[in-house]
């Protein structure tokens, strides 16, 4: 019996030893026959082992827990995700007069953490300071993740300083066991702190007064500033944790990567890249993934590719990093083919997979492969991701099927601002231009708030369909109502819009009024109008004002010389030709393309080497004629094109 006792002791002196229920179980029926004073050390071990249900029954079974099952009970409720239940136990254990240690503190404000309880975890700070734990690592890590996770900025300083602060006596109430406060936890303490701050300052104070501090420390404040979009206070923690002889680990690499892509700043993203080499994390799943957005954001999509190619072993978040820089850089065929490569190595698609592919489809209007993607995803029941459901919408109204997209839109449990901007701007597109307001209305109803995209769908549709009102209302309503600085696609809109009506006076006045208008995108829907209306002189006053900022700009001398055309100065128009073949030895052609069945066709300008060429100009040619015996006026744009 001595034997077995003193293999007991040792075990419950070194718990990493027990590392499976049965185990537990067994040195459990042993401490009921010999130790009975154990309980709580085999609670804690209980609770190390994430077992609730029975560190409950144990629990419960105390007449007088000790501070070991006190916060090995705090500790299992929160590992299990029952937060508010470790808030009760916190305060209960209060009641019973035991006070908390440094073992306590990170579990709690952990469960303010996740259920926003703010007010509660400022108290839990006060009960802190007033220990005197405020010093202890962990502790500083738990309410450095607080203050940064729920971005409210409010630690020592304001403290201190705000007129609706907690007390002295309200902290109290923690040590000394008020139920008024556990009252309150019950009651779901959840509601906004009275100190809407917008200053780091206070969080910086929390990490300053921690005399030591370790890589989670650096990383949490990190990843708030991260989140918060400070990229200059990100990278200054980053050389702060090199003065500090603080290594930064692969988490911290991680979460400054992506504002280092926002900003692209490829010199910064290089330095990261070499650092991960010379510390042996470049092959990391995250890391490699961030640098590859990193370098795609920046352009450098062949550094993206020859880092993905590196990898030992690829997956899922390495394929959809390529995939989605390939596709955020317009090679969209490049990514349709890296999507079947990845499933030819029996990597599964999860959501974000189709997130990132089904752009291409729309780009490159492929409907067959769209459909395809949509039985995968229908068949890997993710048709309710939300995300997938409104790059379905998109995909399918741009390739033309906008009642599948409207079939796909109604059947959402429920929609983001994405979804429903995709969906009016599929009905613009289609011509549909009242149903898009008419889901503009509902959306706004709905509650959701219209960004600058939103606007140029709307816009849109006031354009294709002649709402001039319409239209001048929204653009209003943008800069009034939601504070949106118009941008050059809201211009274009309303000069479009104002172009179609023939108001074309107004279209170039308001042209003139924009702060900014040296970009072709805004005068080329104004110079469109001026060859529909034959308003010459307006056209050439229009490619004047190009000429000043983008005097290669093909687009506009073409319109030009169809303009003239259409009034009949062909002399005009052969020498705009004349000086356009010139130009265009310089410019890079277009290219358009069109599926046929499983073909896809495509046609440069400038190139006669497609098999059918023959066919196609000689039914150009009939079908011309037929509109010159119709009297149909033919659109000399066409015809320019195809043979320039």
């Amino acid at each position: 019996m001595e034997s077995v006792q003193t293999v007991i002791k040792t075990l419950l002196k070194h718990p990493t030893q027990i590392n499976s229920k049965s185990q537990i179980k067994q040195i459990h029926g042993q401490i009921i026959k010999c130790f009975p004073d154990f309980t709580s050390e085999l609670l804690s071990i209980y609770s190390k082992l994430n077992l609730l249900p029975e560190s409950v029954i144990l629990f419960n079974e105390l007449s007088s827990p000790s501070i070991l099952a006190w916060k090995s009970m705090i500790k299992c409720y929160t590992s299990n995700s029952y937060f508010l239940e470790s808030l009760n136990c916190f305060v209960k254990m209060r009641d019973f007069g035991v006070y908390p240690d440094h073992n306590v503190f990170p579990s709690v404000l952990k469960s303010c953490t996740h259920l926003m309880y703010f007010k509660f975890g400022e108290s839990v700070h006060g009960c802190v300071i007033r220990v005197g734990l405020e010093f202890d690592v962990f502790t500083g890590n738990a309410l450095l993740s607080m203050y940064s996770k729920l971005q409210k900025f409010n630690a020592l300083q304001m403290f201190d300083e705000s007129p609706d602060r907690m007390t002295v006596d309200q902290n109290e109430s923690i040590l000394n066991g008020n139920n008024n406060l556990s009252n309150k936890v019950d009651q779901g303490l959840n509601k906004p702190s009275l100190f809407n701050l917008t200053s780091n300052q206070s969080v910086r104070k929390v990490f300053e007064s921690m005399p030591t501090r370790d890589v989670v420390s650096y990383n949490t404040l990190v990843l708030g500033y991260a989140q918060m979009n400070m990229y200059a206070e990100a990278m200054m923690m980053i050389r702060e944790m090199s003065n500090d002889n603080v290594k930064p680990d692969a988490f911290t690499l991680s979460n400054v990567l992506p504002i280092v892509a926002e900003y692209m700043d490829v010199c910064k993203g290089k330095e990261i890249h070499g650092y991960a080499v010379r510390h042996g994390l470049d092959k990391n799943e995250f890391i490699a993934s961030g640098l590859t957005d990193m370098y795609a954001s920046c352009n450098m999509l062949e550094d993206s590719y020859r880092l993905f190619s590196t990898l030992p072993k690829k997956d899922y978040v390495s394929w959809c990093s390529i995939i989605a820089a390939c596709v955020q850089n317009g090679l969209f065929d490049e990514g349709l083919r890296l999507f079947r490569q990845m499933l030819s190595v029996d990597i599964k698609p999860v959501p974000i997979s189709f997130s990132s592919i089904i752009p291409a489809c729309a780009h490159l209007t492929t409907l067959p492969l769209g459909q395809q993607l949509h039985g995968y995803i229908i068949r890997s029941h993710f048709d309710d991701n939300m995300f997938i459901a409104s790059s379905l919408v998109n995909m399918y109204a741009k390739c033309g099927n906008i009642k599948v997209a409207k079939r796909i839109f109604d059947h959402m449990k429920q929609h983001d601002l994405v979804t429903w901007t995709a969906m009016i701007m599929g009905c613009a597109l289609h011509g549909h231009a009242h149903d898009a307001i008419s889901l503009y209305k509902k959306m706004e109803i709905e509650g959701f708030k219209p960004n600058s995209v939103t606007f140029v769908a709307v816009l849109t549709a006031c354009s294709h369909a002649g709402m001039v009102n319409k239209g001048l209302n929204f653009f209003k309503k943008m800069v009034k109502c939601y504070d949106i600085t118009p941008e050059f696609e809201h211009y274009a809109c309303m000069v479009d819009l104002l172009g179609r009506a023939g108001k074309l006076d107004e279209a170039f006045g308001f042209i003139c009024r924009m702060p900014e208008n040296n970009n072709a995108s805004v005068w080329l829907p104004l110079l469109a109008a001026c060859r529909v209306h034959k308003n010459v002189e307006l056209a050439e006053k229009v490619v004047t004002r190009i000429r000043e900022f983008d005097s290669e700009n093909i687009g506009a001398y073409t319109l030009l010389s169809n303009t003239y055309s259409s009034v009949g100065r062909y002399k005009d128009a052969t020498n705009m030709k004349s000086m356009l073949f010139k130009k265009a030895n310089r410019k890079e052609p277009a290219c358009s393309w069109i599926r046929i069945g499983n073909t896809i066709h495509g046609f440069v300008a400038g190139d006669e080497s497609h098999p059918y060429y023959d066919s196609i100009t000689n039914a150009l040619d009939i079908l011309f004629e037929q509109m010159k015996n119709e009297e149909f006026v033919a659109d000399t744009t066409v015809n320019f094109l195809m043979f320039f």
